[in-house]
């Protein structure tokens, strides 16, 4: 019994960069609140394949992003990593 591949499509939602669908948004390392949504609990800066920014406004987030870090408005890693990394010696 051939299998009809037609009828088995997959429709893959893509998401949309934030930043292009709303012009009014923009990216600035003085706002923590807005960078902070684009980096993990531990620190990490989110990928572009699951933030679906695209590649020119990645580039800009990471940049502002490390800036932020550098004056300190964000933080590099959380306090749980600090106090684990203490334990462990």
């Amino acid at each position: 019994m051939p299998i009809n591949h037609r009828s088995k499509r997959i429709f893959v939602k893509h998401k949309m960069c934030r930043f292009c669908a709303d012009s009014s948004l923009a990216i600035d390392y003085k706002e923590p609140k807005t960078l902070a949504v684009f980096t993990t609990e531990r620190g990490k800066i989110v990928p572009r394949r699951i933030s679906g920014n695209c590649a020119k406004h990645q580039r800009v987030l990471a940049i502002a992003i490390k800036r932020a870090r550098n004056i300190a408005l964000l933080p590099f890693t959380t306090a749980k990593m600090k106090m684990k990394e203490y334990r462990e010696y």
